[in-house]
C-alpha cells in the first residue's frame, strides 16, 4: 500500500486548510478522496470536514477564499470553488433513522462531535478514514486501510442497515476497486432487502451507471450474489446454473460467462478510451446479452447442449431488466440490435452486402461497437485464450466506411422530387423499397439507382 503523502494535492486545497486552521477550526479531507489517495491514485473530488467551528464562522472563512455556496442546509454542506479546483466542505453531524429509505433520517450538526463518533454514519471502512494534510495524519478508526489490504468491503456498524441504497453502493465499490463482501456485510445486506422499495430509479440507476465504468465489473456482480440482492434481478440470478457446451464454454454456465465477458468488456472500453456513454452501451449490452439462453438451453438425448433462438428470446428480458434499474430508455435502444446480432459472425461471410445490412440492423449501435462485443463475448471464455472472431468483419466495414454508420439512402426525397414525383405515402414507401434494393446491392451510386429506378418500372 503507498504511503499517504500531501504533496500529491493542489496547493489551494493546503492553502483553504491553513485558513480554516487559523480561524479556529481543524479540516479533514474524508471519504473517497483518503481512500483514493492510499490507493496511490488522483482523487478526482475532495471533501472536508471542519471541526471546532459554527456554521457562521464556517461560512465567514470560506467566503474570504472563494465563491461559497450552502448546498446543503440540512447537511452543514458548502461547495467552495477555488478557481478550477471545486471542494465539498461539511460540518460533522451524527444522524438518526426517523423515518423509511435513504433518506428517512433525522441530522444533527455538532461542531465539536468527536471524529470517531462522525465517522460512524459513513458506510464502508474503506471510506471512513480521515487525513489531515498540514501535519500528514491519518486516522483510521475502523481498519480501513487493512481492508483496503486484504481487497475486503465491510460495514462499520449496524447504521449501515438504515440505508438501502448502501448494498448497491457495494455492487459499484467492489466492481471498482477489486473488493470482496465481507461475511457480516453481506448477512446485513440480505436483511435490507425489505427496504428496497423506498430506493428512487434515479439512485438506483447512479450505482449501475458507476458499475458500468469499473474496471471489474465482475466483483460488484459477485457482490450481488453474495448479498442475496441477485434475486432482486431474475433475469441476471436465472444465468446461475444454465449450462452451456463445455466445447465451446470451458468457463462453466451463463453467470461465470457473462461475468467475464463484463470484464473483457471493460477492459475494451479502456483500451479504447470509450466515452461515457460507449462504455455504458458496451458493458450493459455484455451484461444482457445472453439473457434468452436460460429460456432456449436445451439438451438432447446424447447430452449435447444448444440455445437456439436466445438472441431474439434476450430481448424481452434486457428491456425488462434495463427499466428496472433506471437506465435511460435511448439505452435499450443500442443494446437491442446488438444483442440480436451478437452471433451473426458465426453465420455467414463479411461480404459487402452482408455488412450494409448488418450496418442497418445495428443502428443506432454500428458495426464498431458491435465488434467490441463480438470480441468481449469470445475472450470471456477463460481457460480458453481472448480472440476477435469479427475482426474481419470489422476491416471490411472499415473500407468500405460502413463501421460508424450504415450506408446513406441514394434515392430520396429530394431525388424522387426532381423526378417528378409528388410528395406522399407511395414516395415514402418507394424510399424505403430503393434503400432495401441498395442495401442489397441492386445499385451503389445515383446514376445506377435512376436505372434501377427505370428498370423496375417505380419511374416513368
Amino acid at each position: 500500500m503507498p504511503e499517504l503523502s500531501s504533496t500529491a494535492l493542489p496547493e489551494s486545497l493546503h492553502t483553504l486548510c491553513r485558513k480554516i486552521g487559523k480561524a479556529g477550526g481543524h479540516a479533514w479531507l474524508v471519504g473517497g478522496c483518503v481512500r483514493d489517495l492510499i490507493l496511490g491514485m488522483q482523487p478526482k473530488d475532495f471533501d472536508l470536514e471542519v471541526y471546532g467551528l459554527q456554521p457562521e464562522q464556517l461560512k465567514a472563512a470560506l467566503n474570504r477564499l472563494g465563491r461559497t455556496e450552502f448546498v446543503g442546509r440540512q447537511f452543514g454542506v458548502f461547495k467552495l470553488w477555488l478557481g478550477t479546483l471545486e471542494v465539498d466542505v461539511a460540518m460533522p453531524r451524527s444522524e438518526s433513522k426517523s423515518g423509511s429509505g435513504h433518506r428517512g433520517f433525522d441530522i444533527a450538526i455538532d461542531p465539536d462531535l468527536s471524529p470517531e463518533i462522525a465517522s460512524l454514519r459513513r458506510d464502508f471502512s474503506i471510506n471512513a478514514m480521515m487525513f489531515d494534510p498540514l501535519n500528514n495524519n491519518v486516522m483510521d478508526f475502523h481498519g480501513g486501510i487493512k481492508d483496503l489490504e486484504n481487497k475486503v468491503l465491510r460495514h462499520i456498524s449496524h447504521a449501515f442497515y438504515e440505508d438501502p441504497l448502501r448494498p448497491l453502493r457495494a455492487m459499484q465499490f467492489a466492481a471498482r476497486f477489486q473488493l470482496q463482501l465481507a461475511r457480516e456485510t453481506a448477512e446485513l445486506c440480505k436483511k435490507m432487502l425489505g427496504e428496497v422499495k423506498t430506493l428512487s430509479t434515479e439512485r438506483i440507476w447512479g450505482e449501475w451507471q458507476k458499475w458500468s465504468h469499473a474496471e471489474f465489473p465482475s466483483y460488484g456482480l459477485q457482490v450481488l450474489e453474495d448479498s442475496g440482492w441477485l434475486g432482486l434481478y431474475p433475469e441476471l440470478e436465472a444465468l446461475i446454473g444454465c449450462p452451456q457446451p463445455p466445447r465451446w464454454h470451458p468457463e462453466g454456465d451463463v453467470w461465470r460467462h457473462t461475468m467475464q465477458v463484463c470484464n473483457q468488456a471493460a477492459r475494451i472500453a479502456c483500451t479504447n478510451n470509450l466515452d461515457n456513454a460507449t462504455t455504458e452501451q458496451l458493458l450493459f449490452a455484455a451484461l444482457c446479452h445472453d439473457f434468452g439462453k436460460p429460456a432456449c438451453t436445451k439438451s438432447d438425448k446424447s447430452g449435447q447442449i444448444s440455445s437456439q433462438g436466445h438472441s431474439e428470446e434476450g430481448i424481452a428480458p434486457a428491456k425488462q431488466f434495463l427499466c428496472k434499474i433506471g437506465a435511460p430508455a435511448r439505452l435499450f435502444e443500442y443494446i437491442r440490435p446488438l444483442i440480436l446480432d451478437h452471433i451473426t459472425h458465426l453465420h455467414g461471410d463479411p461480404t459487402p452486402r452482408a455488412l450494409r445490412r448488418l450496418a442497418h440492423r445495428l443502428e443506432p449501435a454500428n458495426i464498431e461497437l458491435w465488434e467490441m462485443l463480438v470480441e468481449a463475448d469470445a475472450s470471456g471464455r477463460s481457460p480458453a485464450p481472448p480472440s476477435r472472431p469479427a475482426l474481419e468483419w470489422l476491416q471490411q466495414a472499415t473500407k468500405l466506411n460502413h463501421h460508424h454508420s450504415a450506408p446513406q439512402p441514394i434515392v430520396t426525397g429530394k431525388v424522387l422530387l426532381k423526378l417528378g414525383l409528388l410528395p406522399g405515402p407511395e414516395m415514402g414507401l418507394l424510399i424505403k423499397k430503393a434503400y432495401a434494393a441498395q442495401l442489397e446491392g441492386a445499385f451503389g451510386d445515383k446514376s445506377s439507382a435512376l436505372a434501377w429506378l427505370e428498370k423496375s418500372g417505380l419511374i416513368g
